[in-house]
């Protein structure tokens, strides 16, 4: 799972295996382990109608309805966005990248605008 923090907004982006485990435990969280505590991102299920989001101590928790989700494993929708408070959020696909990377992108979803 990848985050994306620019001022107000906050993007998180999940690959294939990521959004079947969310949609599987109702959960996933990932980690950056600075020197004296690690800062920990999530997404949580939960049974509200609109996504929000909670930064508790070092963590960050998206809180995303179980009805997207449930949308979001079963259809080829990319994502959602939402707002929480001043925070702009959205959570999405990760797609493949068209341009070359160094980054392993054997789980990324395939990218639609990449043409065979």
């Amino acid at each position: 799972m990848k985050i994306r923090i620019k001022d107000n907004s906050i993007r998180f982006r999940l690959t294939q295996s990521e959004v079947a485990e969310l949609g599987q435990n109702g959960s996933i969280s990932s980690f950056t382990e600075f020197v004296d505590r690690p800062f920990i991102y999530s997404i949580e299920k939960t049974e509200d109608e609109e996504l929000s989001a909670a930064f508790i101590e070092n963590r960050i928790v998206l809180k995303m309805p179980s009805t997207m989700i449930a949308e979001w494993i079963s259809t080829d929708r990319v994502g959602f966005d939402g707002q929480s408070g001043l925070v702009k959020l959205l959570v999405e696909k990760d797609f493949v990248c068209i341009d070359n990377t160094l980054e392993d992108q054997s789980d990324n979803y395939p990218n639609p605008n990449i043409k065979c």
